[in-house]
């Protein structure tokens, strides 16, 4: 056996173990759950190993509860996960990790790891930081990469507290 037909049996296998662990809807959950720019019930239906009907069926249904969200390519749709849908999940997700304090903390120290971030490079954002840097520094570009999620934390904090504050104000 060689070495690139043990990879393939290694991917059989996990191919055969996922759809018997899993559902046809569970399949195609997970693929549109990773899918950012769109895709095909036919793509959908090759990387969920299901059916194109099946597919369209399931992405149908992950549309109408607001999970999924559609696109047209001429007379193709595409599906792709819900942005609004991901951002409430992330809200929801720290909501119930998290209390107000530490929330309140966590929004403070990625204040304060921005600041530094300005400070460290002269820079307001961490697009301009991209601006100035040469393809070769590793370290600002890593730089950029964590100011950005830092960043972007930051504000799904932010959404967490006043999600907070505004259900507050609705049961008082």
């Amino acid at each position: 056996m060689t070495e690139q037909e043990g990879w393939d049996d290694v991917n059989e296998h996990v191919r055969e173990q996922w759809t018997d662990e899993t559902t046809p809807f569970e399949r195609v959950y997970e693929v549109v759950e990773t899918t950012r720019e769109g895709a095909s019930a036919a793509t959908i239906a090759e990387r969920a190993l299901v059916s194109e009907p099946t597919a369209r069926r399931h992405c149908k249904a992950l549309v109408n509860t607001g999970f999924a969200a559609t696109d047209q390519n001429g007379r193709t749709t595409l599906y792709k996960r819900d942005e609004d849908q991901v951002l409430l999940s992330r809200i929801h997700d720290l909501r119930e990790r998290a209390d107000r304090e530490e929330l309140l903390d966590g929004i403070e120290r990625m204040k304060t790891t921005i600041h530094e971030y300005e400070d460290a490079h002269d820079t307001i954002s961490p697009e301009e930081l991209a601006r100035q840097l040469s393809g070769a520094d590793t370290e600002g570009w890593a730089d950029v990469t964590s100011w950005k999620t830092t960043r972007r934390n930051l504000a799904v904090a932010q959404a967490a507290l006043a999600y907070d504050e505004a259900s507050e104000q609705l049961t008082t």
